[in-house]
């Protein structure tokens, strides 16, 4: 057999070490290539551009858990922040605009999940059309004009605590919550076993309406959190704001070890591959190359992480 198919192979076996290693080799290459790298401004600049992907990217591992796809995040991190900026404007409350900011999040999730659950909608078909009815809603409500936003916003999205992004603090919670729900509470292990076996898992008795449900909804809060912790970054709520984000939230995902084909996954892995993207465009900035090659490069990445699972099941299978 290839020696070189055998040692990817043995690296899909081990996907949370494998990214961490290769987010090692890029951090280890850009501390010589580059004099600002090292910098804690630029440092603490990835570890934010890292926090919106990966929030939003745990609750899309949850839904690639369970055998689905949410291609609709993007353009719901930027519908939400735009909900939330233009209550805030024509209210003058600042906890309503939020609070409403996450319900958009959280019902534009509970729409997908419906679509999927009730109407049998394939989930990539469905979550590609709320997509571009999210976006679309979003620059109704505005006319393409950003909307100011700040306050508690700007301190979530800009702020720091001793030093470290808030944002980056969040994550880390946020984090650590989901890896011990997924592992450790009934309904966690009830999204792995539909991944797994859905058919079985209904024998046993799991509820896989209600639970695919869930993910598409907690997968939709997390998104509509997204949109207010980047537009609290940038002081301003555009409707345009998460475009392209579906691909970097899908490419942390499968980078960090989830299988496309549900059942497998973890938390961790979810986080590193969001560090590895943000490392990865911050490397663009600092060497100066073009951003359009980002754009090939998540590309590249999302083959390399599916190519990386699909070499897995086949040793399984073997």
């Amino acid at each position: 057999m290839n020696t070189g198919l055998v040692a990817l192979k043995r690296l899909g076996r081990h996907r949370e070490a494998s990214v961490l290693l290769m987010l090692l080799v890029v951090a280890a290459y850009l501390s010589f290539a580059s004099e600002y790298f090292l910098a804690p401004r630029n440092l603490l600049n990835v570890g934010r551009q890292a926090s919106v992907v990966a929030i939003v990217a745990l609750g899309q591992a949850l839904v690639i858990i369970g055998r689905g796809i949410d291609l609709s995040v993007g353009s719901v991190i930027g519908l939400s922040a735009v909900v939330a900026a233009v209550v805030i404007r024509d209210t003058g409350f600042e906890s309503v605009g939020l609070i409403a900011g996450l319900l958009t999040g959280l019902g534009c999730g509970i729409i997908n999940g419906l679509l999927y659950t009730r109407l049998k909608i394939n989930p990539f078909i469905a979550t590609l059309g709320t997509l571009s009815v999210a976006r679309g809603i979003a620059l109704l409500m505005t006319g393409g004009i950003p909307v100011p936003m700040g306050g508690f916003a700007e301190f979530v999205g800009a702020g720091r605590i001793a030093g470290i992004p808030v944002s980056f603090l969040l994550m880390i919670v946020l984090a650590v919550a989901v890896h011990v729900f997924s592992v450790r509470t009934v309904r966690g292990r009830e999204i792995y076993a539909i991944g797994d076996n859905p058919k079985a898992s209904r024998l046993a008795g799991v509820d896989l309406k209600a639970t695919r449900l869930f993910i598409f909804a907690f997968c939709g809060l997390l998104a509509g959190l997204g949109g207010l912790i980047l537009s609290g970054n940038l002081a301003s709520a555009d409707p345009n704001l998460g475009v392209g984000y579906e691909l970097d939230v899908i490419a942390a995902v499968i980078l960090g070890g989830t299988a496309l084909s549900g059942g497998r996954g973890s938390i961790a892995g979810v986080v590193i591959g969001a560090l590895l993207m943000a490392l990865l465009n911050n490397a663009f900035v600092l060497l100066g190359i073009s951003a359009y090659w980002q754009v090939v490069t998540k590309g590249l990445v999302i083959i390399f992480a599916v190519a990386l699972d699909g070499l897995q099941r086949g040793s399984e299978d073997d």
